[in-house]
């Protein structure tokens, strides 16, 4: 689960020729090269990542929204929480204070 097969057919970017990440064999072999030339310039860092907050009609930030809700049952007024799931807009894209790792980059950082 959560293979996407893109190493055989060259478009892995961290893919060596040796490891048969792009070589020039096969057809179509010279724009596989192509876009092996093309991928070792992709870094190993990752510098952005994607939101996991919501901004409601307010404008206010946070990952869950709720609202009070005034429930009478048997005579008795109870509070209650009711979550939100309309008119929530996702934060988008979050640049990361720290660059990271690519959870894909083929590399022992450290080894016991």
């Amino acid at each position: 689960m959560g293979a996407s097969g893109s190493k055989s057919r060259g478009l892995w970017p961290f893919a060596s020729p040796a490891a048969g990440g792009g070589g020039a064999e096969g057809p179509g072999g010279q724009q596989a090269l192509a876009r092996a030339r093309a991928a070792r310039a992709a870094t190993p860092f990752v510098f952005t990542r994607r939101g996991s907050m919501y901004y409601d009609e307010d404008g206010d930030l946070a990952h869950e929204f709720y609202e009070e809700t005034i429930v009478t049952k048997n005579g008795r007024k109870r509070a209650k929480l009711k979550r939100i799931h309309k008119n929530l807009i996702p934060q988008g894209i979050v640049k990361l204070e720290h660059p990271r790792i690519h959870v894909d980059f083929p590399v022992i950082i450290c080894e016991v």
